[in-house]
C-alpha cells in the first residue's frame, strides 16, 4: 500500500458512476484515507454520495484548486471536453488521468491543452452491461489489466501507478496507437458482432421460436445491452482502426461461408477453439470496454 502521508490526498472523480466510483472504492479498500470527491450533474453526485462512494460534491473549477489527481471517468467525447476547461484552471501540482476507452485522441487533446507530465493516459479493461454509481464496486479492477500510455513522467504519477497496484490491477504501458489497434479487436470489434447479431434477428420481427434461443445465443447477444451513449462516443474516436478489424472480421466470416460444405471448416473449428481455450487460461475473457 502506498504511504498513506504521499502526495495524493485529494482525488477528484469527475463522473463517479460504474468505473469511477469502482475507482473511488477501490481506493478506500486499498487504504486510501485522503478526500474524493465527486463532479459532475447533480443528481449523479448526490447519487454517489448517499451510498458513500464520494466523500463530498465538487465543481471542476473547485477540484482543479483543490485535488492532486483528477480522475476523468467520462464517455470520450466528454474527457475531450472537460480536458479543454481543464487548461486554464489547472494546477502545477495536479496529475490528470482518465479511463477513456480510446486514447489517441485523448492524449493529443491533452498535450494541447496541459504540461506534459500533468496527464497520464489509462484505461482500465473492466466493466459491466450495467452502468452507474449503484454497480460500483471495490473488486472491479482486480486482477484486470489497466493501460497506461506512458509511465510515470512526475512523482505525482509514480505514485498514482502505485494506486493502482494496490487495488490488484495489472498495469500494462501501451502507446496510444498501439492501444487503440488493441483495442479495436479485443473489446470495440466484439460489441460490433454483438450488437449486429441482435440486431439482425430483430429485424426478422419476432423474438426466436420453439425454444430455439439457447443459452449460447445469449452470451452471444450480451454485449448488445451496453450503453448506446457510451459506444457511440468510443466508435467516433477509433474509427480507422475498428473499420481495419471489421474487414479483417469479415474476411473470416466469408471464409467460413466459402468451406461450409469442406473438411477444411474442421480445421477452421480446431483453430477458433484452440485459440478461445488460451485466451480463457490468460484469464482476459472476462467483460471490458
Amino acid at each position: 500500500m502506498p504511504d498513506s502521508a504521499g502526495l495524493i490526498r485529494t482525488v477528484a472523480i469527475v463522473g463517479p458512476g460504474l468505473i469511477g466510483g469502482s475507482f473511488a472504492l477501490a481506493l478506500r479498500q486499498a487504504g486510501f484515507a485522503g478526500e474524493i470527491l465527486g463532479v459532475g450533474g447533480l443528481p449523479y453526485v448526490q447519487r454517489a454520495l448517499s451510498l458513500k462512494v464520494i466523500s463530498s460534491i465538487a465543481t471542476l473549477e473547485e477540484a482543479a484548486r483543490s485535488a492532486d489527481v483528477i480522475y476523468l471517468s467520462e464517455t470520450v467525447d466528454g474527457i475531450l471536453r472537460i480536458l479543454e476547461q481543464l487548461g486554464p484552471n489547472i494546477r502545477r501540482e495536479c496529475l490528470v488521468t482518465d479511463s477513456g476507452s480510446t486514447k489517441r485522441t485523448i492524449v493529443e487533446t491533452a498535450l494541447r491543452f496541459l504540461p506534459r507530465e500533468a496527464f497520464l493516459g489509462g484505461h482500465p479493461m473492466a466493466g459491466k452491461e450495467k452502468r452507474g454509481v449503484e454497480n460500483a464496486e471495490a473488486n472491479l479492477f482486480h486482477d484486470r489489466p489497466y493501460i497506461l500510455t506512458s509511465g510515470p513522467e512526475s512523482p505525482l504519477a509514480n505514485e498514482f501507478v502505485s494506486w493502482l497496484h494496490a487495488i490488484g490491477a495489472k498495469v500494462v504501458y501501451l502507446n496510444p496507437s498501439e492501444h487503440d489497434r488493441a483495442v479495436a479487436l479485443s473489446s470495440h470489434l466484439p460489441q460490433l458482432i454483438s450488437t449486429a447479431l441482435a440486431l439482425t434477428l430483430s429485424q426478422q420481427g419476432t423474438l426466436p421460436t420453439g425454444g430455439v434461443a439457447g443459452p449460447g445465443l445469449r452470451q452471444m447477444i450480451r454485449l448488445a445491452r451496453s450503453s448506446p451513449e457510451l459506444w457511440s462516443s468510443i466508435l467516433a474516436s477509433n474509427q480507422d482502426e475498428i473499420s481495419t478489424a471489421i474487414e479483417l472480421f469479415t474476411e473470416t466470416l466469408n471464409e467460413l461461408r466459402l468451406h461450409l460444405s469442406t473438411p477444411d471448416i474442421t480445421d477452421m473449428f480446431a483453430e477458433a477453439g484452440k485459440y478461445s481455450y488460451l485466451l480463457a487460461e490468460t484469464g482476459n475473457s472476462e467483460p471490458g470496454t
